[in-house]
């Protein structure tokens, strides 16, 4: 079965797809600060229930990981970076170059590695967010620099 819902969060709604028993996608909907007013649905499914319930702890900094079943579609590239980014530690910051040597490549592959985690379908939950450009600047992010910005200190924060 598959599914979507708009879930409130302290950074606007957040755009929820399940398909087969796996979230396959979570991207941002709305402006910052609208959290108390979005227009959120209520989650039908036990899944769309337990990725809410883990996002609000996570929001809250009550978490620091979450335990979902995810199912992301894209190249194989992709997919690899993804599994990169899910092996980042909470708070942990990392360059595109430095991505890209994770994965066994050069820092050649840095533009790679940028555009695989630029079409990360899963914001949040496969933290694209810890990813910086080499100089440590916040560069780029599908939610807007500021949500990444707003990521990046909450995740300083001692837990």
């Amino acid at each position: 079965m598959n599914g979507r819902c708009v879930l409130a969060s302290a950074l606007g709604g957040l755009l929820l797809r399940v398909d087969r028993g796996a979230v396959c996608g979570l991207s941002f909907v709305s402006a910052p600060g609208m959290a108390a007013g979005a227009p959120a649905d209520a989650p039908a499914g036990a899944l769309e229930r337990e990725v809410a319930r883990q996002l609000g702890e996570y929001f809250a900094g009550l978490r620091t990981g979450f335990d979902l079943p995810l199912r992301p579609r894209g190249s194989a590239f992709a997919q690899a970076v993804w599994r990169q980014l899910g092996q980042l530690r909470y708070g942990e910051r990392i360059a595109y170059a430095g991505l890209a040597e994770r994965l066994g490549l050069g820092r050649g592959y840095s533009r790679a590695v940028a555009r695989a985690v630029a079409a990360n379908p899963l914001l949040v939950l496969l933290p694209c967010h810890r990813v910086v450009g080499s100089d440590g600047a916040l560069h780029g992010y599908a939610g807007g620099i500021e949500r990444k910005r707003w990521l990046l200190r909450l995740e300083e924060r001692p837990q």
